[in-house]
């Protein structure tokens, strides 16, 4: 017989939000619903079930379910609560991935939930709880680590606590010490002001002091003083971090065991793969450090129950450590860290519900009367001005030559290009480059192309963005940038001549007189493109319109499946090509014996639909890498404040990927960066299938454009900080970075109060903003003002 709560979940279904819901456990076993206001404050002494639900792009609802057990939780807490994650799964349709959270342990996707931190309460939860009473306050020492997310643990109040390597915080009734270790890092200890801002306006009302200590500081100090006083007195710290369990995994310690009525079966073989894994039966994947439970679709919810508490029962009796992770996983949930132990794991198409969701709309808007062709697709938005200034190059003889404005919109697969595009935004000029590699152009054109984008970039004033693209993978922006835009076969760089001839291929490069077929695209007028493809009759595609010429004939073919936008483009996209000749229009299945003459006669080619893959959702991941190998670590739930000055970021959107600099990172070339981008698509540490001609863009700190916020809830203030991100974090504790303004706009505004009073050259006349005084008089304000702590001076100032 199915528990109420089975029930209760089932209703849950049709409820459930996107977002957080938890669930407290009370002493007799009822599940209660925590309000927004209580989440993240947990009792050690019982259990709570975390529901995360998030609607991704592709339309498909994502279900993750924690199921957090205190310290001081009982054995019947725990056992009910791995019950109603299962329970609370099924209800959701078996589709969601459930981990097993330990306090002081828990996984960084669960602290992700509640930042700054969790700080779990001595005691038991319950619903009638309504305060802590008159109690004295408890003076406690917490130990914070992690760049991130950070673990807080409450340690003895004792010196022997304390270590080189971690940060600290002993909180008092009336003052708050951090004290950090001198080898910890300036992330941690960013992150632990964090938790010090968190624990003085939820445990003190906002009404205490804050006093920050660093290792070695000599004890004269008052706040050092006062700190060592409450151990005694000072005394040197002997230790450094306490050793803490391995959680890297060796493979060949990876073994898996079938589960059955409670009892382990080895499943020896030489490598795992999807096939060992049945539909109707239960796994255990044994990593020594993690342990995964697979559940095949076909049991039932009673044999899933039995085998988690079977697993949380052996664990126990082996006694391995509390740290050890556990994570549940029915059939078709997998996740990339599981999928990655197996040899071979077959791939699974997504459904494009987001391409279906649009067209039911367009559907449902043309029942009631409106003439709807097609919805606006949000994908395709550049995010900032495309009306700006363009300048293209053409890599040529390792140098480079500008293309005329007339030609410019005109590109050659055997070449390789820099572009130049600046516009306005924030009050002041934006520079974006790219170089732009034809699928056809040798590597010495290459090389240089990356060679120049990066002096080019380094040699600009303003704001700049660079990015490296491959033909066939521009970004939408790219093709936004030149509204119309032409790809022909062929090259004019010496390089590729050379190349071709010594290669005894022939020269394919377009000749308005020979044969050439070219395929239509674009979002609009404004946004364009015909690109040259092989003139045979596979080229063709039904969801297209093509324009074919040949010799004094010229063909604008339209596929069953375009659309009305789509010959609008064509008949555009003609005046471009050749607009002397009159066309011959052509429907397809309507197509002359010349028409397939031209292409060499008629085959078969793709007549389904060609559904627009959708974006994908982002993903921000940490860059590091150690003797050639990626080592980093996905950022969840990333915010703006994940973005901390000492690192270098990889932020994940598929199709292109953005490797943003920290101004206090330890990359210094743009050109670096690009490296560590193409490293980035090689690991492909999501097995999503990452090209490795994937557009990649170098953002710097301080220069981050409209097309990159836009990932996140920008605050423009944040990022015109200075210091380390310590210091940041601090100004903003003490509350000295408020009303900052934008570099350029604030400098802007400083520069006509100050000349208006001051002629630094005694000669009376008016400076202007582009005048070589500037520089004299900004630096003047920057010595001499008093937000110098938060206030950039724009690169064309320096």
């Amino acid at each position: 017989m199915l528990s109420s709560s089975w029930f209760f979940f089932s209703f849950l279904f049709f409820l459930v939000r996107r977002g957080l819901e938890v669930w407290g456990m009370e002493n007799n076993g009822r599940l209660v619903p925590m309000p927004k206001s209580s989440h993240g404050k947990f009792f050690s002494g019982s259990a709570y079930i975390i529901l995360s639900t998030a609607v991704l792009k592709s339309g498909l609802t994502r279900h993750d379910i924690h199921y957090w057990l205190g310290k001081d939780a009982n054995e019947v807490d725990a056992s009910m609560a791995s019950d109603k994650a299962i329970e609370l799964d099924a209800a959701l349709g078996s589709r969601a991935v459930q981990y097993r959270e330990v306090q002081g342990f828990e996984t960084e996707k669960f602290l992700s939930y509640f930042k700054p931190c969790i700080i779990p309460l001595e005691g038991v939860f319950s619903s009638e709880l309504q305060g802590l009473g008159g109690k004295s306050y408890r003076v406690s020492l917490l130990s914070c680590t992690g760049d991130h997310v950070v673990h807080v643990r409450e340690v003895p109040l004792s010196r022997s606590s304390l270590n080189h390597s971690d940060v600290f915080i002993l909180d008092t009734q009336s003052k708050i010490f951090l004290f950090s270790g001198r080898n910890s890092s300036m992330q941690e200890r960013a992150k632990a002001l964090e938790v010090v801002q968190y624990i003085k306006e939820n445990q003190h009302g906002g009404r205490c002091e804050v006093a920050t200590l660093e290792d070695g500081m000599l004890v004269g100090n008052s706040d050092s003083g006062e700190f060592w006083s409450l151990f005694g007195g000072y005394a040197p710290i002997t230790g450094d971090r306490p050793g803490t369990d391995q959680m890297e995994t060796n493979m060949s310690s990876t073994k898996l065991f079938w589960i059955n009525k409670g009892k382990l079966f080895p499943m020896d073989a030489p490598s795992l793969n999807r096939g060992m894994l049945s539909s109707d039966k239960c796994y255990m994947l044994n990593c020594d450090a993690e342990i995964f439970v697979w559940m095949g679709r076909m049991t039932l919810v009673s044999e899933r129950k039995t085998s988690i508490s079977a697993i949380e029962e052996i664990v126990h009796s082996q006694g391995r450590s509390t740290s050890t992770r556990t994570t549940f996983l029915t059939e078709g949930s997998e996740n990339v860290k599981f999928k990655s132990y197996f040899s071979c794991w077959p791939e699974t198409l997504t459904t494009n519900l987001y391409e279906e969701g649009r067209g039911k709309v367009a559907a449902i808007f043309k029942h009631q009367g409106y003439d709807v062709k097609e919805l606006p697709d949000n994908s395709s938005q550049p995010f900032i001005d495309c009306c700006g200034d363009l300048k293209v190059w053409r890599v040529s003889c390792h140098g480079v030559s500008l293309v005329p404005a007339g030609e410019q919109g005109k590109l050659y697969s055997g070449d390789c290009y820099i572009v130049q595009y600046t516009y306005t935004g924030n009050e002041r000029d934006n520079h974006l480059f790219y170089a732009w590699l034809g699928k056809n152009s040798i590597l010495e054109d290459r090389v240089d192309a990356i060679s120049f984008l990066s002096s080019t970039v380094d040699s600009a004033k303003g704001c700049s963005a660079m990015a490296q693209i491959f033909e066939g993978k521009e970004p939408v922006l790219f093709f936004a940038i030149f509204k119309s835009l032409i790809i022909f076969k062929g090259g004019m760089s010496p390089a590729y001549k050379k190349s071709i001839t010594q290669r005894g291929l022939t020269d394919e490069t377009y000749d308005k007189d020979s044969t050439a077929l070219f395929r239509v695209q674009g979002t609009g007028p404004d946004n364009m493109q015909a690109i040259q493809v092989d003139q045979v009759s596979t080229s063709l595609n039904s969801s297209y319109c093509y324009i074919l010429q040949d010799g004094s004939f010229i063909f604008a073919w339209t596929g069953s499946l375009s659309l009305p936008s789509d010959h609008d483009l064509l008949n555009r996209m003609l005046d471009e090509i050749n607009p002397l000749k009159q066309p011959m229009l052509v429907r397809e299945g309507s197509e002359p014996d010349i028409f397939w003459s031209a292409l060499g006669g008629k085959a078969e080619y793709p007549r389904e639909k060609d559904i627009k893959d959708y974006t994908e959702d982002p993903h921000l991941f940490t860059c590091v890498f150690t003797e050639g190998d990626y080592k980093g670590k996905e950022i969840f739930n990333f915010t703006q404040d994940d973005l901390t000055t000492e690192d270098v970021l990889v932020l994940d959107c598929h199709d292109e990927i953005y490797v943003w600099i920290g101004l206090h990172s330890n990359v210094t070339s743009k050109e670096q960066a690009l490296n560590l981008g193409k490293k980035f698509l090689q690991a492909d540490i999501l097995q999503e299938g990452l090209s490795i001609d994937a557009a990649v863009y170098v953002i710097a700190e301080g220069n981050e454009p409209p097309f990159f916020t836009r990932f996140f809830h920008w605050d423009d203030s944040k990022a015109y900080m200075h210091g380390n991100s310590y210091e940041r974090k601090l100004a903003i504790l003490k509350g000295s970075s408020q009303n900052v303004e934008a570099p350029d706009r604030g400098f802007r505004k400083a520069f006509k109060r100050y000349s208006s009073e001051h002629t630094p050259d005694g000669s009376g006349r008016k400076l202007s903003i582009s005048d070589g005084l500037y520089v004299r008089v900004a630096r003047e304000l920057l010595t001499t003002s008093s937000t110098c702590l938060v206030i950039k001076p724009p690169r064309w100032v320096i």
